[in-house]
């Protein structure tokens, strides 16, 4: 069995990941969504929101397992039996990053391989971080994230309304 490990901070979940892990289910017999705990930087949805963001987006793909982590990805890897660590990219400026990420990774653990799927051209724009800096300026959001996750970023920046 081909096991990806999708790893990432998801905070949220985006209509670009939850692609990546359609194709991906193309691809891999199983794509673990792993959701980070991120003592490292702040995140604006919990753990729990952002794993159930995950499940919501990728419901009723019999493939995927959504859980959450706080080690080295590799390692999370080796438990799952995961032979490639998968990773999105927008632009070059994501490979440039995520090149050294991968090169750290196969400095861990160099039977495992990192496989890069590029975003769908319709949203390469398209990030976390992006969508909610569209959402606080009132922005519409529609598309770029499930309708729970919408929901649920409105909700913050706009209680009440």
């Amino acid at each position: 069995m081909s096991v990806v490990i999708y790893p990432g901070s998801f905070d949220p979940f985006t209509s670009g990941h939850t692609r990546v892990v359609r194709r991906a289910c193309r691809v891999f017999d199983k794509v673990v969504i792993a959701v980070a705990e991120m003592s490292y930087k702040e995140a604006m949805f919990s753990l729990d929101e952002r794993i159930a963001f995950a499940r919501d987006a990728v419901s009723g793909l019999e493939k995927c397992e959504i859980i959450a982590y706080n080690t080295l990805t590799v390692e999370l890897a080796r438990k799952h039996n995961a032979a490639a660590i998968l990773r999105g990219l927008r632009a070059v400026s994501d490979y440039e990053y995520e090149a050294q990420v991968a090169a750290a990774n196969k400095h861990l653990d160099d039977s495992i391989e990192t496989v890069f799927m590029m975003a769908d051209p319709d949203l390469a724009f398209v990030s976390s971080s992006a969508v909610k800096q569209i959402a606080a300026a009132g922005g519409r959001i529609t598309g770029l994230v499930s309708p729970m996750v919408e929901k649920a970023i409105l909700a913050r920046y706009f209680p009440g309304v």
